[in-house]
């Protein structure tokens, strides 16, 4: 259940939103500024600046444009209904723009009313440090498998330059460096990235951080993506039941589908406000269509529940968080 002060922002979105109103957008952002800290020259560094849509009206980012060309900047949805999440993606420029370099991000939005919001980002990209390539990616991978890739890091600046370490955000992925060469002021290493076969299914978006002997660059980061594909999904992952007043009902539907035919055991949910229709017959299939009742409740509020869809493929499950506001009488 969302706090009452929440739900009166939401309902507050009903009244129309006059031009000067620029807070109301900010609200949206779980923060404006991000530091990446300091990044080898041909690294990709990127940062997603995540906001929701907390009202009832549908908003519309108009647009996205950056101070600097050291930084380059895209918006990841731009329309969001309510509840729906979307994200200004901001990625530095690290192989034309070297040094300190800071961007203001200037985003735009005309509906349900005009505003802008200044977002930041600073940076420092370490001008004798090379990674090639920028980033590890995986790609999408089968659930259980486990994949090795390398990575060139090489620096020109000093030549007792070591890597002493590599340490890991993601518990599934690991590093090693192997030294593959040394001379006048070049040193060269060769970055060995490992996932292992135990990383849950979804996307990961993490760093190895290289832990050096220069006290002025001690942390380089090296970007490590990809996504381990699931058994079974299930979409719309955010579901928004609309304004339901105290006391009716709406249903909406759910598909979940799975890589190949299966069953659904069991659905869940903690609140008894939702009701389930599971299919009637017990025959494996590789696509459900599960409708989902919620009835409101005589109190007003916001509810945000997680549902789980339990299946017969190895214990696999998908969840979803379904949404609903029980408007005041």
């Amino acid at each position: 259940m969302f706090p009452n002060s929440l739900f009166a922002l939401i309902v507050s979105a009903l009244v129309a939103l006059p031009a000067a109103a620029q807070p109301w957008a900010e609200k949206m952002f779980e923060t404006t500024s991000h530091d990446f800290g300091t990044i080898a020259r041909g690294s990709k560094a990127e940062y997603e600046f995540v906001l929701s849509n907390v009202y009832l009206k549908d908003v519309h980012i108009a647009g996205v444009r950056a101070s600097c060309g050291c930084t380059d900047v895209s918006i990841k949805k731009p329309w969001l209904k309510t509840y729906e999440q979307g994200a200004i993606v901001a990625s530095v420029n690290s192989r034309s723009f070297l040094g300190h370099q800071k961007a203001t991000i200037t985003v735009t939005f005309d509906e349900p009313a005009p505003a802008t919001v200044q977002l930041r980002a600073t940076v420092y990209v370490q001008p004798d440090v090379l990674v090639e390539p920028g980033s590890v990616e995986l790609g999408d991978l089968e659930r259980g498998t486990s994949v090795d890739k390398t990575v060139a890091v090489s620096c020109t600046r000093r030549g007792d330059w070591k890597i002493l370490d590599v340490t890991s955000t993601n518990p599934h992925v690991s590093g090693k460096v192997v030294e593959t060469a040394r001379q006048g002021n070049r040193v060269a290493y060769e970055l060995r990235v490992s996932l292992d076969a135990d990383a849950p299914p979804g996307y990961f978006d993490d760093h190895l951080m290289l832990i050096t002997n220069d006290p002025q660059s001690s942390q380089i980061p090296v970007l490590v993506r990809g996504r381990v594909l699931s058994p079974v999904t299930a979409s719309p992952s955010s579901l928004f039941l609309g304004v339901v007043p105290p006391g009716e009902e709406r249903t909406r539907k759910v598909v979940v589908r799975g890589r190949k035919p299966f069953r659904i055991v069991s659905i869940t949910a903690e609140c008894d406000c939702f009701k389930f229709s599971p299919p009637g017959d017990a025959a494996p299939k590789p696509l459900h269509l599960i409708p989902v009742t919620f009835t409101a409740s005589e109190k007003a509020g916001s509810i945000a529940e997680k549902i789980r869809f339990e299946t017969n493929l190895d214990g696999a499950v998908a969840e979803i968080v379904a949404y609903a506001v029980v408007a005041q009488q």
